[in-house]
């Protein structure tokens, strides 16, 4: 009988749109996408009712990103050494308490701790999510897996600020209550679903020896000239798209072209709305034809966007130039993600890929802190053409280690 059951499990677990990928992957996905887009307008205006100037404020965003970043290591420790369920139900679960907490927080230095937690949480819902793929995840299904997660997230994040300002409206705590209870919806269907995947806690324990290598042997492989291209090129290409999907192109709209929020939410959804299908299409072809197939191109293609993106800077050009070169960048930009997840998890030492996950995970958070603070020093001291050419480096250097240094881990199938 309890072999029965488990075979039925196991063939839910088949496809890409099965009913365990769909309510273990894909439907969290949105609603924690849709929960924190829902948050997010509310957290300027929450911040600034404490009576706080723009720089203090501006802490709200710099304790989730920083929690985020701390919490890398830790977690992909904690991947190999408790396994991948504990931390998959534990993100959404602590998410949740952060962003209920927030509700009730009466100063803002709790405010700055709550979010601390939940840019930590965060983390952990990421790099689990990424650790259960590559552990469950065949080769020819993970460029469509994770990008189909990526485009489930957007489309959540499209509906949430909309939301978040109607219910912000009433009432600036509801937000971060709604936040909450989604969060905690989002992952009951995992509680009786998700299975442990760690191979190292699933396999049979007459082996006799745990295989996880210790953490300096661990430390020591990173050495790898394999390892280190790809970490080096995850650093450039955080770096690249860190200021795009920051926010930070739609700051510099309103300061160069002095257009409003209205135009700005328009510009926002609409870079998404292209977004999407194009996401979904790299999944496709990530599968079919090989990782490199959407990496070096989307890089590369982002990079030259962000090349006539410093020349409208440098020239003045009009705002639906701009708009245009908006939308190439966006577009290309899209190509490319999820495509670096897909390509670490190929690669990630099976009985150390929590560890793998976080070290990785750390690069690309820092770069992710460090490429506004960039543009932003680049815009103030010398130019916008400076911020945008900046990121174009950054993107084509991205595109050449994976093109020259790194190997192709999904050969191209025969038409």
């Amino acid at each position: 009988m309890a072999e029965n059951l488990d075979s039925q499990q196991e063939g839910d677990r088949k496809g890409l749109l099965s009913r365990y990928h769909l309510l273990t992957l894909y439907l969290p996905a949105v609603i924690l996408a849709l929960g924190h887009g829902i948050a997010t307008p509310a957290i300027p205006v929450f911040a600034k009712s404490f009576g706080t100037g723009f720089g203090i404020a501006s802490l709200v965003i710099v304790v989730y990103s920083l929690g985020s970043l701390i919490s890398t290591i830790p977690t992909g420790f904690l991947l190999d050494k408790v396994g991948r369920r504990p931390i998959l139900l534990s993100g959404p679960i602590l998410t949740a308490v952060s962003s209920l907490l927030i509700a009730t927080a009466h100063s803002f230095p709790a405010l700055l701790i709550y979010r601390f937690i939940g840019g930590w949480a965060q983390q952990m819902w990421r790099q689990s999510r990424l650790a259960i793929i590559a552990d469950t995840g065949r080769k020819r299904e993970r460029g469509r897996q994770m990008t189909g997660l990526v485009a489930m997230e957007s489309a959540g994040r499209l509906l949430g600020p909309a939301l978040g300002g109607l219910l912000g409206g009433r009432n600036i705590r509801i937000p971060f209550i709604v936040h909450g209870i989604l969060s905690l919806a989002a992952v009951f269907p995992s509680i009786r679903l998700v299975r442990e995947s760690a191979p190292t806690r699933t396999q049979s324990s007459s082996e006799g020896e745990e295989s996880i290598p210790g953490t300096k042997a661990f430390l020591i492989s990173l050495l790898n000239i394999q390892y280190l291209s790809f970490f080096s090129a995850q650093f450039f290409a955080t770096m690249a798209r860190g200021a795009l999907w920051g926010g930070t192109i739609l700051l510099y709209a309103a300061y160069a072209y002095d257009v409003g929020p209205e135009t700005l939410g328009l510009l926002s959804a609409g870079t998404g709305l292209v977004g999407i299908p194009i996401t979904l299409s790299a999944g496709y072809l990530m599968d079919r034809f090989g990782r490199k197939t959407t990496i070096v191109p989307g890089f590369a293609l982002m990079a030259t966007g962000l090349v006539f993106m410093a020349l409208s800077a440098h020239w003045h050009w009009s705002f639906a130039t701009f708009i245009v070169v908006l939308l190439w960048v966006h577009g290309s930009s899209s190509i490319t993600s999820g495509n670096m997840q897909v390509l670490g998890a190929d690669i990630a030492p099976k009985a150390a890929r929590g560890r793998f996950f976080g070290v990785w995970r750390m690069i690309g958070e820092f770069g992710h802190m460090l490429s506004p603070a960039i543009f932003a020093l680049l815009a103030e001291q010398v130019a916008y053409t400076a911020s945008f050419s900046f990121l174009s480096l950054c993107g084509f250097a991205a595109a050449a280690i994976v093109g020259l240094q790194v190997s192709e881990t999904v050969r191209r199938r025969n038409l």
